[in-house]
């Protein structure tokens, strides 16, 4: 129960970090954005702040940002029985389509036609008196109350999002994975602040009736192994490792002045590897734990980066994982502790924005190839064709997705 809680808090983020970075810029753009959800399926919560319905649904694997669109319109059906709630110059601010028993107060239409994109219109007769046609005017910001009860601002066609520049839907489409990269180095910085400093050449315990007892004590400075330089205690580490049980010549500083010494690493059979009997001490100043989460963030990144190239070159699916693969990963690393947990989110963040910016059709990728046409054209791609493309990347993401979670359930549960 606790790796299924943590896994949902872990994917919970990474999908909320994405969808604001949408959400924010969009707003920024003066595009609409008409939902803002956390979970999917039937509703659960539903707040309106700033012309934008924030929910909370029942199934909390991923979310979603509802932008203004051609495809996400405000549709009243005609033969449509809906309320209409008016301003006190008649004009309609508040229409309820969810044919409902409670519905709200005001006046009942039987709606005949309804343009809530360009004229701004319902037709229809009031209290079902088909002898008197009557239009109304909605309101610009008028909220429409749909069939599950969610009450979402109209899409006029000025807030769509096809009608923005085109800089500020590259700018909308880029911003989630964005969000995500930033994410990753955020909490890269989280991590590296909250885990022990790095390890320094700096002895800071000398284990009893360990190899090291008779020669070093605490406070010595390992300078070399074998006359080779050590600048970090990775450096000792695999000195002592590689030496196979032969005695090393060790360079170190005690007290200010140089001193050489010899030591016979032993062999540890619980960990299989040579021994010394040393802890190291740890660096825990701000900037050098600074340092280290930037380059562990900026390593990840090119690592991911390389990985994506290699995938490309020698697909396999193998390389990838889905939400099932994710839990089972979530899972073990959680029971490693806190810090371990910091270091693998910061990581599926900055995998996930990277593997978002692909050009495939589907993926925020996909929408930035089709921006980037449209700057080159000096028009967008017609809706007809930008729909054919979008369909093929479904389909094929789809697929992709349950091979994926296949594979992931062979691997993880079966294998």
């Amino acid at each position: 129960m606790k790796g299924i809680l943590i896994f949902i808090i872990v994917f919970g983020l990474l999908v909320f970090v994405h969808e604001f970075g949408h959400f924010i810029v969009a707003k920024k753009s003066g595009i609409l954005v008409r939902e803002f959800s956390i979970g999917f399926g039937p509703k659960l919560v539903q707040l309106r702040r700033s012309q934008t319905t924030y929910t909370i649904r029942w199934l909390p694997l991923g979310g979603y940002v509802r932008l203004a669109g051609s495809n996400d319109q405000s549709e009243i059906d005609p033969g449509t029985a809906v309320v209409l709630q008016t301003n006190d110059q008649g004009i309609v601010t508040r229409i309820d389509a969810s044919e409902s028993d409670l519905p709200i107060e005001g006046i009942p239409v039987r709606v005949s036609k309804a343009d809530l994109v360009d004229e701004l219109t319902i037709s229809g007769y009031e209290n079902g008196d088909e002898s008197d046609l009557r239009t109304y005017k909605v309101d610009h910001d008028a909220t429409m109350i749909d069939q599950d009860g969610t009450e979402l601002q109209i899409a006029p066609r000025d807030t769509q999002f096809q009608e923005a520049n085109v800089w500020h839907k590259l700018a909308t489409n880029f911003a989630g994975p964005f969000m995500n990269i930033v994410l990753g180095f955020v909490v890269f910085m989280v991590w590296s602040f909250a885990a022990p400093g790095p390890a320094t050449t700096t002895i800071a315990k000398v284990m009893p009736n360990s190899p090291a007892q008779s020669v070093l004590q605490k406070g010595d400075r390992i300078e070399a192994v074998n006359g080779r330089k050590t600048a970090d205690f990775a450096a000792v580490s695999e000195a002592i490792g590689n030496s196979k049980g032969k005695t090393l010549t060790i360079k170190l500083e005690r007290g200010g002045k140089e001193a050489s010494v010899k030591l016979t690493p032993k062999y540890d059979k619980k960990s299989k590897s040579y021994l010394v009997g040393i802890v190291a001490a740890t660096d825990e100043s701000a900037k050098v734990k600074f340092k280290r989460g930037w380059t562990s963030a900026v390593q990840t990144t090119g690592m991911i980066f390389s990985a994506v190239g290699d995938l490309f070159r020698h697909f396999s699916l193998n390389k990838l994982s889905g939400p099932v693969g994710i839990y089972s990963e979530t899972s073990q690393v959680s029971s490693m502790g806190f810090t371990y947990l910091l270091a693998f989110l910061a990581m599926i963040s900055i995998n996930l924005g990277i593997v978002n910016l692909i050009p495939i059709p589907g993926l925020d990728g996909g929408k930035l190839l089709l921006n980037l046409i449209e700057l080159v054209r000096g028009k967008p791609i017609s809706e007809d064709h930008e729909a054919v493309v979008d369909l093929i990347g479904v389909v094929f993401l789809l697929l992709l997705i349950i091979a994926v979670t296949g594979n992931d359930i062979y691997r993880y549960f079966i294998k």
